[in-house]
C-alpha cells in the first residue's frame, strides 16, 4: 500500500451520510433502496478522488450486497474481449448470499471498442439479480450506447472549502494539530480531490516531528511558495518592475517551490483583484481566503484607479498558468509573462 493512499483508506466514508459534498447524488441513490426501484445499471462520472468507487461500495453495501458478491473489476487491466466473456458468463451464476451481486467497472473507457460491443447486450438486459456500476473519469470517451443503458450520476469536485474541512477533521482524529492556513494550501494543493488531498497531509503529518504543523512547515514540505513570495510578484506587475518580479520567481525556485501551485495561488490574488473592483459589496467573502495583510494589500490595489492588474492581464497569466505543466523549465511562462506585462504595459 502506498503511502499516500492510507489515510484516505483509513477515513473512507463507510456510509451515505459520512459522503461530503455529493448530495445531488446520495438522496437520488437512497429514494431508490427506499422505493425498491434499483437501477440495473448506474454510470458514476467525474475526476480523481470524487469518491466515486467509495459511492459505489457504499451503495453496493446499502442493497444488501456482501462481500462475496461485489466484484470490483480495473478496466485499464481487464479491457478485452475476452474479459468481457468472461464477465458475461460470470452474471449469470446467482448470488451467494446476497439478493444482488454488484460488479464496480473502474475507469470503464479503456476498454476496448470490440469489449464495449460484447458488454452492450449484457448492459441492456442483464439478469434480474445484477447490478454494475460503471466508473469513469473521461465521459467523453464513453460510446453513447453504453451511456444510454445507464443511470448517469455526475460528481461535482469537491470545493476548496470541502476539502480544507475534510483535512481539519482528518488531522484532528490523528491528533496533529493543523492551522487553517496550513490546511487551506493542502486543500488548494489536492486540486479538487479527496484522495490527493488527504495523500499530502500524510505526508505532511509524516514529515512533522511534533505533530505542531503551521502554514510555513506545510508550505516547505509540499513546495508551496511562500505567500510574501506571492506577494512581491503582485506588487512587481502593479509597479511593472521586471527586475523585482523575475527576483521572486528566482526565489520561489531555489526554495523548491512547485511553480504550478505558484501559478494557482498568483492567479487567486490577482483574480481578487479584478473581483473586488466589480463587485465590491462582496469584499468580504472574496478576502476571506486570505491573510490579514495580504487581504489589506490586495484590497489598496482594487481600490487604486492606476492599477494595471486587470481582466486582460489576467488572462496573460492564466495563459502562462496553461503552459507551466508542459515547459521543460516550470517557472519560463512565468518568467516571460512579468516580461511581457512590464515592458511592453498590457
Amino acid at each position: 500500500m502506498s503511502e499516500s493512499a492510507v489515510l484516505y483508506r483509513k477515513y473512507r466514508p463507510s456510509k451515505f451520510a459520512e459522503v461530503r459534498d455529493q448530495d445531488h447524488i446520495v438522496s437520488v441513490l437512497e429514494g431508490a433502496i427506499k422505493k425498491k426501484t434499483i437501477p440495473h445499471a448506474l454510470l458514476f462520472c467525474g475526476g480523481r478522488g470524487t469518491g466515486k468507487t467509495t459511492l459505489a461500495r457504499i451503495f453496493a453495501a446499502a442493497i444488501g450486497t456482501t462481500a462475496n458478491d461485489l466484484y470490483e473489476i480495473d478496466a485499464a487491466s481487464n479491457r478485452g474481449i475476452g474479459d468481457i466473456r468472461e464477465l458475461r458468463e460470470a452474471v449469470h451464476t446467482l448470488p451467494y448470499h446476497s439478493p444482488y451481486k454488484v460488479y464496480i467497472i473502474d475507469e470503464v473507457h479503456m476498454l476496448t471498442k470490440e469489449a464495449f460491443n460484447a458488454f452492450l447486450k449484457t448492459l441492456e438486459e442483464p439478469p434480474a439479480h445484477v447490478v454494475f456500476i460503471l466508473a469513469t473519469t473521461e465521459e467523453e470517451k464513453l460510446l453513447d450506447t453504453i451511456k444510454s443503458r445507464c443511470q448517469i450520476f455526475r460528481f461535482h469536485q469537491p470545493s476548496r472549502a470541502v476539502l480544507k474541512e475534510t483535512v481539519l477533521d482528518v488531522a484532528k482524529k490523528e491528533k496533529c494539530k493543523l492551522d487553517k492556513d496550513a490546511a487551506d494550501l493542502i486543500a488548494i494543493a489536492g486540486d479538487g480531490s479527496f484522495r490527493d488531498a488527504l495523500g499530502i497531509l500524510e505526508k505532511v503529518i509524516i514529515a512533522s516531528s511534533d505533530g505542531q504543523l503551521s502554514s510555513d512547515e506545510v508550505a516547505s514540505i509540499i513546495g508551496a511558495p511562500r505567500g510574501e513570495l506571492l506577494m512581491e510578484v503582485v506588487h512587481a506587475l502593479t509597479k511593472k518592475d521586471v527586475g523585482a518580479g523575475l527576483a521572486a520567481v528566482a526565489l520561489a525556485t531555489a526554495a523548491g517551490a512547485d511553480m504550478k501551485l505558484f501559478m494557482r495561488l498568483l492567479l487567486e490574488r490577482v483574480r481578487a483583484v479584478m473581483l473586488l473592483r466589480n463587485l465590491p459589496a462582496q469584499n468580504t467573502e472574496i478576502l476571506a481566503s486570505f491573510n490579514e495583510e495580504d487581504a489589506k494589500a490586495l484590497a489598496a490595489m482594487a481600490a487604486s484607479p492606476e492599477s494595471p492588474l486587470n481582466s486582460h492581464l489576467l488572462l496573460r497569466l492564466l495563459d502562462a498558468a496553461d503552459q507551466t505543466s508542459r515547459a521543460s523549465i516550470p517557472h519560463l511562462p512565468l518568467e516571460v509573462a512579468i516580461i511581457d506585462i512590464c515592458q511592453k504595459g498590457e
